[in-house]
Order: C-alpha cells, then sequence, then structure tokens
C-alpha cells in the first residue's frame, strides 16, 4: 500500500511544519511500514542548529519515527480516527549525522500491543542514503 501526503493527512493529525513524513512506500497493516522523508534544507531549525554546519536534530528523528509508528496503527480499524499521544522512547541510538538535502526510509513495526489499553510499542530504523542513521522503540498511546 502506498500513500501520498494527501492521504497521509487523512490518517494522522499532524500538519506542516511537523508533519514529518512525506508518503508511505509500503504497509502492511497490523505489522509493519516504509515511509520516506525529505529533510528540506529550507527549515528554519537549520538557521540555529547549527550555523555552518546544520544536522537535524535528534528529537525530529525521534518525531520522525513516531509518525511514521502513528501511520502504521492508526491504519488499524480499532484505532482509526484517534489521536496518538507520545507516551515515551527506549534503546535510541543515534548512529549518523542526518544534514539537509537528505532523503530519509523509515521502517517501523509492531513490537507489543496493550489492546486493552490501547498501547502499541513499534521498533523504527531510519536510513540515510541506505545507512543505518537511527534505531529506537516508540510508544504510543491511542486516545
Amino acid at each position: 500500500m502506498k500513500l501520498n501526503k494527501e492521504e497521509i493527512k487523512k490518517i494522522i493529525p499532524h500538519r506542516d511544519p511537523m508533519l514529518l513524513v512525506d508518503e508511505v512506500e509500503e504497509m502492511e497493516p497490523e505489522t509493519s511500514i516504509v515511509t520516506k522523508f525529505f529533510v528540506n534544507p529550507e527549515r528554519e531549525i537549520f538557521k540555529g542548529h547549527f550555523p555552518g554546519d546544520p544536522v537535524l536534530p535528534g528529537v525530529y528523528t525521534v518525531e520522525i519515527m513516531a509518525q511514521t509508528a502513528d501511520i502504521l496503527i492508526l491504519s488499524c480499524e480499532r484505532y482509526a480516527g484517534k489521536t496518538p499521544l507520545f507516551l515515551g522512547v527506549n534503546n535510541v541510538k543515534f548512529l549518523s549525522k542526518i544534514k539537509p538535502g537528505d532523503t530519509l526510509e523509515i521502517h517501523a513495526k509492531f513490537a507489543v500491543e496493550k489492546k486493552e489499553k490501547a498501547i502499541v510499542t513499534c521498533s523504527a530504523e531510519v536510513y540515510n542514503a541506505g545507512t543505518l542513521a537511527c534505531t529506537g522503540d516508540v510508544t504510543l498511546a491511542m486516545r
């Protein structure tokens, strides 16, 4: 299943400038997803992080992983229309810099689901030009 940005906006509540997923490359409902995000050099954040050597802040990378997980989770009928609330992150490792102009490929999969509490943890990996740039687990509550 492929989705463009307009279709993504029908699933998750995020909007620019905080919508950090451009397209869904593939998705197996309730199992896994692959998304893409272009790191636009025009983003305001690069004026201050860091002048002369811009780098995407790690919190943005974690948010990119969370939004990818949001799409996967909210595509499940039982969670459709809910608001994803970020409960936490674990085991996050930043392995390489992400620079303006990079295009990221994000992989996420269901790891643990507590259906009775509508809480899901997804494991995610962020690749930059085929190189693993970040890994981590994101936990979200659907409300």
